[in-house]
């Protein structure tokens, strides 16, 4: 990385670090252009949060060059830090400041002003619905609560590189709209973000771009409809009026589809992607007819996020939640 990209807020080429006999990562590159967000997906221990704080000059690599907001992660680490917000998976909150005074310390650490700091202090407490709070103890804060928090600390400096690592963990369906809500605010106002998710809406909802990694390579990139584009086909989808039909509906999905088919025991839904769409489904809805299983509903469209997250890693990502 002689040249660096002067079009590209993180740019990072062959990342490699190791513990011991484990490789965390082996030769990661990224690239993420000024003002975009890049999600970065994989299954827990592929590498992300490895990555993250190798970004954020909190872990050197074994080998490998890194810049962030246009500086060296290894030779100007100072500089790099001025430039970036971070938000790990687990909240930095102090428990016994409030609200107001936990982001008032950060904008004092970073140099600002007493007016300064208390007047950024309110406006990201009202941007992240913590009015009402702003004086109460964080201790007595719910988890999404304290989230926000975190994530509004991220943002005191008003930094030109946010790195998010799985942000709306733990955050209820409101707290993960809100913060997608701020996410999209940040890139509209020319900040750059990095994401780290498992949930793979989010990265349908909020990245240009998505680099998906597995024991610790990359293994995929692009945008998210190019990403479903490399898989093909389209996803069959059932619901059944019975579960107990369900082996039957597997069985019969394995013979007109394409790899393994999804079960739900709860829904009473099998699903399966398939490459003759319609022929598939017919196919599919005559054969369950035949040994008398009663479909409730019927789908066919292109497949999900969820599809390439299986078709690349081998499992959903549901899986590495448990």
């Amino acid at each position: 990385m002689t040249r660096p990209n002067r079009g590209l807020a993180v740019e990072a080429r062959a990342l490699v670090k190791t513990y011991g006999s484990t490789r965390a990562l082996d030769g990661v590159d990224l690239e993420i252009p000024a003002g975009q967000v890049l999600g970065l997906l994989g299954p827990n221990g592929a590498g992300k949060t490895t990555t993250v704080r190798i970004l954020t000059t909190l872990l050197r690599p074994d080998s490998g060059q890194a810049r962030v907001a246009g500086h060296d992660v290894l030779s100007d680490p100072d500089s790099v830090r001025r430039k970036i917000g971070l938000s790990g998976q687990y909240a930095a909150v102090d428990e016994n400041l409030t609200g107001f005074e936990n982001l008032y310390m950060v904008g004092r650490l970073y140099g600002r002003r007493r007016a300064a700091a208390k007047a950024r202090a309110r406006e990201l407490l009202a941007r992240f619905r913590l009015e009402d709070a702003a004086d109460r103890p964080a201790k007595g804060y719910s988890g999404g609560m304290r989230r926000r928090l975190d994530l509004a600390g991220a943002l005191v400096a008003e930094p030109t590189v946010v790195i998010l690592d799985e942000p709306t963990t733990g955050l209820d369906p409101g707290g993960r709209i809100d913060t997608w809500e701020v996410i999209k605010e940040l890139v509209a106002d020319g900040t750059t973000v990095l994401l780290t998710t498992q949930y793979l809406e989010e990265a349908d909802q909020l990245a240009d771009s998505i680099v998906v990694i597995d024991k610790g390579k990359v293994i995929a990139r692009g945008t998210a409809d190019e990403l479903k584009a490399q898989i093909g086909g389209e996803r069959l989808e059932l619901v059944l009026s019975s579960a107990e039909d369900l082996a039957v509906a597997r069985q019969v999905l394995i013979e007109v589809g394409v790899g393994e088919p999804m079960v739900d025991e709860h829904t009473r839904r099998a699903g399966i992607l398939v490459d003759t769409g319609p022929k598939a489904l017919i196919e599919a809805l005559r054969r369950l007819d035949a040994q008398n299983v009663t479909v409730q509903d019927v789908a066919l469209h292109r497949p999900s996020l969820d599809d390439v997250f299986l078709s690349l890693t081998g499992h959903k990502a549901e899986e590495d939640r448990k």
